[in-house]
């Protein structure tokens, strides 16, 4: 699934980054984002696991973890979100 990385510079805006999915299921959360907000990068993943481990790389932060692996590595199909 496609996911979104959104730069916001309004700090009323509910912070400077939204990283969300691409289309109808992110809708909730860009409807957070000022008039401002520029799309900056989308990145193809198929599970949350594999989106944040992309996320992280980009942003520079080291491995990402989590703390409900067997969650977060179940891929999209699997939960029907295609």
């Amino acid at each position: 699934m496609l996911h979104e990385l959104w730069e916001d510079p309004e700090p009323d805006a509910g912070g400077y980054l939204t990283f969300c999915l691409a289309g109808p299921m992110g809708d909730d959360a860009r409807r957070g984002l000022s008039l401002s907000a520029q799309l900056v990068w989308s990145v193809e993943a198929e599970s949350h696991f594999e989106a944040m481990t992309l996320y992280w790389e980009r942003q520079g932060w080291g491995a990402y973890t989590t703390d409900f692996p067997e969650v977060d590595r179940q891929s999209y199909a699997s939960r029907g979100w295609e």
